[in-house]
């Protein structure tokens, strides 16, 4: 008969605390940079999510948050009833959708194209100065647009000026105004997207482009086969995250370029909502309208993910 003793079940739990606690003390100073942005994110993105109770309220500052009376959603049965909300709904899908059709191939095939680059110093350079407009704010480039496309004073103008044509004033004319939102945008955007395909294409194997040259395989070929495919992930994984905020026009760009002259089709809910509560100080209502645009935002996230799950075996979850 063995002697033999088990050891006592405990010893492992304790030692998996004992290892626990080795490695918070070992990474104090890591936990407590953590708690920075952590509060951070608790202050500015959950704690005001409490405000979000006024879109069912009557909202009145004497009362408060929680002493305004219920509303039976008066707010969301005027939004839907409202012609006008049915308009910006209408310029925040169509911009929406022109930005994500043109903009969204923009970073790829500017990534390919850098990627072919042979001059090393030309390719570095060729980077910098594509992503150089994303840490210019709209407000600064608002104001030099401005001045680029005036018609007396702007390189439009001048342009137009010696065919001996009419210049456009493409700020104030409601059938330029979204391809110059699309344009702009692109041009602001696309260095910096173009950083995340160019780290991908930097991690697919060489001994594939190596395979493909002794195959005879050119640029177009190698393009094609193997770098397009390589980067089908991410592009779907970006595509999901942009397609989720398909309500979100950009307030920036257009808050600082448009104009009444036309609000018939750059007005977007981003905008509205702004009039409603900051100018017109109808925060109730406008909690309302910001609330539907987040639900509805989160809706196709949720319904973008779920199709590229049932049609690839990529997706966010």
């Amino acid at each position: 008969m063995s002697s033999a003793i088990a050891p006592p079940r405990s010893l492992p739990l304790a030692g998996k605390r004992h290892e626990r606690n080795r490695r918070i003390r070992k990474y104090a100073f890591l936990y407590l940079l953590f708690l920075v942005p952590l509060t951070l994110l608790a202050i500015f993105s959950y704690a005001p999510i409490y405000g979000m109770l006024i879109a069912f309220k009557d909202f009145s500052y004497r009362h408060g948050i929680l002493g305004s009376p219920w509303n039976d959603f008066a707010h969301f049965e005027l939004l839907f009833s409202s012609p006008y909300f049915f308009r910006v709904l209408k310029n925040t899908i169509v911009i929406s959708f022109l930005r994500l059709f043109f903009g969204f191939p923009a970073p790829i095939l500017l990534a390919l194209a850098i990627n072919e680059v042979a001059n090393l110093t030309f390719k570095k350079a060729a980077q910098t100065i594509s992503y150089l407009p994303h840490f210019l704010s709209w407000v600064v480039l608002s104001g030099m647009l401005v001045e680029i496309l005036s018609p007396q004073r702007g390189v439009v103008g001048f342009i137009y000026g010696a065919l001996g044509m009419p210049a456009p004033n493409l700020l104030i004319d409601t059938y330029w105004f979204r391809p110059m939102l699309v344009v702009t945008d692109i041009w602001k955007t696309v260095g910096w997207s173009t950083i995340v395909y160019i780290a991908a294409i930097s991690s697919i194997n060489p001994e594939l482009y190596e395979c493909a040259s002794i195959d005879g395989a050119g640029p177009l070929r190698k393009a094609a086969h193997i770098t397009v495919p390589s980067l089908v992930p991410v592009m779907i994984i970006l595509f999901i995250l942009q397609f989720g905020h398909l309500l979100n026009a950009g307030f920036d760009q257009i808050f600082n370029l448009y104009s009444p002259l036309v609000y018939e089709v750059a007005d977007i809910i981003d905008t509205y909502v702004y009039r409603q509560g900051i100018v017109e100080l109808r925060y109730d209502y406008s909690t309302a309208v910001g609330l539907f645009k987040n639900v509805v935002g989160v809706a196709l996230l949720f319904i973008a993910n779920y199709v590229t799950r049932r049609f690839s075996e990529f997706a966010l979850w």
